[in-house]
């Protein structure tokens, strides 16, 4: 069974404990690299000066403590290989509803299952959003199959 090494461990520490459970849920399932959790000044205006992130400190989810907001990648990481991407989003919304929390994915900011409307796409980000009514969680499950591994990710 996967698990996180000490770099993954240690990016979870400054986490929302909802949005960890959710981590630790998911990594049972699919090999994953935690790359980020909370973001100081400096990490945060330097995303953003990359074009990592359409927010400046401290407009981002990444600036809280606990950080909202955890970057991921597929275990090895490769950049170029979306479909992975989406699996891992699609196991991260089930685990989300294995723990009753709400995520937003940022390859998915308004949460429509479509694509194609994204104008920054940030496929390692998600999100915590809060606590997960039914409703949300019926959601996360349309979500969740809109992104299984059957689909084209071009």
């Amino acid at each position: 069974m996967p698990y996180f090494g000490s770099r993954s461990s240690s990016n979870l520490e400054n986490v929302n404990p909802r949005l960890v459970e959710v981590c630790n849920d998911a990594i049972k399932t699919m090999d994953f690299s935690v790359l980020c959790g909370h973001r100081n000044e400096e990490d945060q205006n330097k995303a953003f000066d990359e074009h990592k992130s359409t927010l400046r400190f401290p407009e981002s989810n990444h600036n809280k403590k606990p950080s909202d907001a955890v970057d991921l990648a597929p275990y090895p990481v490769d950049w170029n290989d979306k479909r992975r991407f989406y699996n891992l989003a699609s196991i991260m919304f089930i685990a989300a509803n294995h723990i009753g929390v709400k995520l937003r994915w940022g390859g998915d900011w308004d949460r429509d299952a479509s694509r194609k409307d994204q104008s920054f796409n940030d496929l390692p980000h998600f999100e915590y959003k809060g606590e997960a009514p039914e409703e949300a969680k019926h959601n996360q499950m349309i979500l969740a199959n809109a992104y299984n591994p059957g689909d084209s990710y071009a």
